[in-house]
């Protein structure tokens, strides 16, 4: 089986009206319409000799048409290669630029959607899904949590939260940091969540880097009160001392990751003891043959995985569900359930394919064994949306 061409999808589709910033973001007045426009990815489909053609996703937040352009450049280095040297193609794509200064970012989330497209044709060609190839299934049972609760008021935030409780999840995020001056209404709003969804609902906060030291460590001594379960990006991503004095200081654990590149990226946070939790998006962060060597590096510290899906689409969250499934050190799956625009559902999420998981039952989803990803794209939505 030889690789015959590797096709790069842009997929965007404008958010109609205007919204508010749904997660914390520096200069909101200026950069929401920037960076909240659209629903947006990338999309790889890897085809070969065989007829056989798998799909991966490259995690998109800015121009996904630079992410097109990027797979375009490098799918020389595929063209005749044999899909299953995942790690030969892999070393060889990161060759490319890695000494050239582009070892993070739009490069590496390029590489990711490549890797992701050979692990689903490999799958296909086997008849097996992706987690046989990653080693098996340590479970197919995930348990899971609902992503995530936004800035839309206390009111419609509790509306939310009684909503998801309902529905199955006995987990749930809430989205806190929108100004770190007004740090106490962020406690105020996670006592309410709290009190209302019960003791019994596991309730995880995220900052998305929203905090300094000092506003972290406070906010941090009154989640630990609130028994929260996770304290997650409350620094920038690139304060690594910030991150070791506040998991030192702090009983409540800390997770990041999301805005991290590859496992050498990952050495700093695991080996220093910044992080309680690591948070990889597999298609920001290498694809599957990367994503399993920082679980291994994560795995020796004793630190627990838990793959970041954030606003990806459908293709994203399904590689990170087989992933789940094949890691020893699993903590808990991020299935989203909110999108930016409250009256604006993601088609890219929602429509673009079906989940290889069935609905949420006790806070849980089961994987199917479907070959591959066990996703077809719906060719429809395709067309509609791709630029």
């Amino acid at each position: 089986m030889k690789i015959t061409d590797v096709e790069p999808i842009c997929l965007l589709m404008p958010i109609e009206r205007s919204i508010a910033a749904p997660i914390s973001i520096p200069f909101p007045e200026k950069l929401t319409s920037v960076i909240f426009s659209d629903y947006r990815t990338t999309l790889v489909r890897v085809h070969t000799d065989e007829g056989i053609s798998g799909v991966g996703e490259c995690m998109v937040r800015l121009a996904p048409t630079a992410t097109r352009d990027i797979v375009d450049a490098i799918k020389p280095v595929l063209i005749g290669a044999d899909p299953f040297d995942t790690d030969v193609l892999w070393e060889q794509l990161w060759g490319v630029m890695m000494n050239r200064g582009h070892n993070k970012g739009f490069f590496v989330e390029a590489m990711s959607g490549i890797d992701i497209a050979l692990w689903d044709l490999l799958g296909k060609a086997l008849q097996k899904p992706v987690y046989k190839l990653l080693g098996g299934a340590y479970r197919n049972r995930l348990w899971v949590y609902a992503s995530s609760l936004r800035f839309r008021g206390l009111e419609t935030t509790l509306e939310e939260a009684h909503r998801l409780r309902a529905s199955g999840f006995d987990a749930m995020k809430i989205k806190i940091g929108q100004d770190r001056h007004r740090w106490r209404e962020d406690i105020r709003l996670v006592e309410a969540v709290r009190n209302a969804v019960g003791p019994d609902v596991t309730l995880m906060v995220d900052v998305n880097c929203g905090y300094d030291r000092n506003t972290a460590l406070m906010v941090g001594r009154e989640l630990e009160r609130l028994q929260i379960y996770w304290f997650e990006e409350p620094l920038p991503p690139d304060d690594v001392e910030g991150y070791v004095a506040l998991a030192d200081a702090l009983d409540i654990p800390v997770a990041a990751g999301e805005s991290e590149f590859t496992r050498y990226g990952f050495k700093s946070l695991i080996t220093r003891g910044a992080v309680d939790i690591v948070q990889p998006n597999v298609s920001r962060t290498g694809g599957f043959s990367e994503c399993r060597k920082i679980a291994a590096m994560a795995s020796t510290y004793h630190i627990p995985y838990a793959p970041h899906t954030g606003s990806s689409s459908l293709v994203c969250m399904a590689a990170s569900l087989h992933l789940s499934c094949a890691l020893k050190d699993f903590l808990i799956y991020e299935y989203m359930k909110s999108d930016w625009a409250r009256d604006q559902r993601n088609p890219l999420r929602h429509d673009l394919a079906t989940l290889p998981a069935g609905d949420v039952a006790d806070g849980h989803v089961f994987v199917s064994d479907r070959p591959g990803l066990g996703i077809e794209l719906n060719e429809d939505v395709v067309r509609r949306y791709r630029v």
